[in-house]
């Protein structure tokens, strides 16, 4: 296809085939990447989106529908989070902008220290690494528990005088669990440093399933010692791609976020995160979910999911020699093979040729599903698949199989 110049309609033709080999998420296809709650919802989020692609939310001045529309999301967030008096928070792009600028805004907070640390659990979100990367912190790692959760002793035995933020999520992407939030917030709070809750991936589903929408197991602002919560939104919340919000306890703590200089011959900038110029697109998108589903529709969406997810992890249960690392606590679902004679990744390879997409994972050695509303519809189908690759990779005495990393940097 030569990049010259092309009527429409040949672009268009172009396009839908330069995707024919890209996994059918729409028809419920891939447990990874994307999320569909229903065709109208998604047909819905395209057209918000559209409609306001090219208005640019760098400067809200000149575009107040896009100052009230982030208004109405942070407000719709931070309440489902308990957020208290004096809360604030911004838009980001995503999950790992929001994990970067929180690392920023923590190293802010505290100034000058000799080697500043961010005190986290093995199994925390790789753009912590990202963020310890670019701002110069050291990342360090503990181990967590048998039962894949944060080691709150262990965590605190690892603060020193130069920690600057202490890390939990909700869940923790690799294996699906909650960290005892409650814990890390006691520690938090008795050495005076700030407790970020990772719920990049959960926050739009833990308020409404138990035992985390109970309150029984909390792990948002209820418990004291925590700061700081991030959620994507187009997660869970079915928004398009690069909508994510962080919410701080305080405008104190939201502040050291920001950046502001006038040292240049343009005047005053600011800028709430590392993006500067933003399409108004995810905003609208955003907006547009949230008042399309509201909080009865969300808690809907959640329940179903969840449901699907345990029907899920019951069906690969069933298939020798597969099974699950864990029960999941959301929608997450991480299993693997007991036999080395048919290894997880090549029983991913298998998938793949059927059509099917899930992730690949390690250490140790799994496959890893995000599980989305409309995947209540391919249960049956999935599970099949499953059986029948399992079948294949025993039967052709396939290689381990190929490895696809979560992200790629081509």
């Amino acid at each position: 296809m030569a990049l010259d110049g092309s009527s429409p309609d040949e672009v268009l033709a172009d396009l839908r085939e330069l995707r024919v080999g890209d996994v059918d998420w729409r028809a419920g296809r891939a447990f990874s990447l994307t999320y569909l709650a229903t065709p109208e919802a998604l047909e819905l989020s395209e057209r918000a989106y559209a409609m306001f692609a090219g208005e640019n939310a760098l400067n809200v001045a000149a575009f107040p529908s896009l100052r009230r529309m982030q208004a109405d999301v942070l407000g719709f967030v931070a309440d489902l989070f308990h957020a208290p008096h004096g809360w604030a928070g911004f838009l980001t792009s995503g999950g790992t902008e929001s994990l970067l600028m929180v690392c920023y805004a923590a190293r802010r907070r505290r100034g000058e220290v000799g080697r500043p640390n961010i005190v986290l659990p093995t199994s925390a979100h790789a753009a912590f690494e990202k963020a310890c990367a670019y701002f110069g912190t050291e990342s360090r790692r503990v181990p967590v528990r048998n039962d894949w959760r944060a080691d709150v002793a262990a965590m605190a035995s690892a603060i020193d005088a130069d920690t600057i933020l202490l890390v939990g999520s909700a869940p923790q992407y690799p294996q699906g669990v909650v960290d005892p939030i409650a814990e890390l917030g006691e520690v938090a709070a008795a050495r005076n440093i700030p407790l970020h809750v990772d719920s990049c991936i959960g926050g739009m589903v833990l308020p409404f399933i138990d035992p985390f929408g109970s309150a029984e197991h909390p792990f948002d602002f209820t418990v004291a010692g925590v700061t700081s919560i991030s959620v994507d939104l187009h997660k869970y919340g079915y928004a398009a791609k690069g909508s994510g919000v962080i919410v701080y306890r305080s405008r104190e703590l939201r502040d050291h976020q920001t950046f502001v200089t006038d040292n240049w011959l343009g005047g005053l900038y600011g800028s709430s995160g590392v993006l500067g110029t933003k399409s108004g697109g995810p905003i609208a998108s955003s907006w547009a979910m949230i008042r399309h589903f509201g909080r009865d529709g969300y808690a809907d969406l959640a329940r179903r999911t969840r449901a699907t997810t345990l029907l899920l992890a019951e069906g690969i249960s069933s298939i020798e020699p597969l099974f699950v690392m864990t029960k999941p606590d959301s929608t997450l679902i991480c299993f693997g093979s007991g036999d080395e004679s048919v290894p997880a990744n090549a029983v991913a390879d298998a998938l793949r040729a059927r059509g099917w997409w899930v992730d690949r994972q390690g250490p140790p050695a799994t496959l890893h599903m995000t599980v989305s509303a409309h995947h209540e519809h391919v249960v049956a189908d999935f599970i099949e698949a499953l059986r029948l690759s399992v079948t294949d990779v025993r039967s052709r005495a396939t290689a381990p199989g190929s490895t696809v990393g979560y992200g790629t940097v081509e």
